[in-house]
């Protein structure tokens, strides 16, 4: 068993904060996607990526263990004055079997949890009384 606090990993030992996270499925293919954001991204703004070992995947950790992921894609969106800020980091990846999405998302319900994050189902409408 590994560390009871759930984290995400592109660096050995480096945890990143996920700012948000989308779940997708596709109608014709029934293949769930996952679309992780960063805003920043800790081995970058410490030039980790010189000193630490890169996995070459994601890493998600929890008390069940390790779910290694390869993303299918990763994006760094920039910004600022001189354009060369980095606004976000998303990163895609896929989920094609049941029993991995059922675990990514007890992953998902423990990192939530800990790091103060809820849940909403935009797909669905729902009403809310002020």
């Amino acid at each position: 068993m590994t560390s009871a606090t759930p984290s995400i990993e592109f660096f050995d030992g480096l945890s990143e904060e996920l700012a948000n996270v989308s779940l997708r499925r596709s109608k014709e293919t029934g293949i769930r996607s996952v679309l992780m954001i960063f805003k920043t991204l800790k081995a970058i703004e410490k030039f980790q990526s010189f000193t630490k070992r890169s996995y070459g995947d994601l890493r998600l950790i929890d008390s069940e263990g390790i779910i290694s992921v390869q993303p299918s894609s990763v994006k760094f969106i920039f910004g600022g004055d001189e354009g060369d800020d980095i606004k976000r980091v998303e990163c895609t990846f896929e989920i094609p079997q049941d029993d991995h999405w059922e675990r990514f998302m007890r992953f998902m319900q423990r990192y939530a949890e800990a790091n103060g994050m809820g849940y909403s189902d935009q797909g669905k409408n729902t009403q809310q009384n002020s």
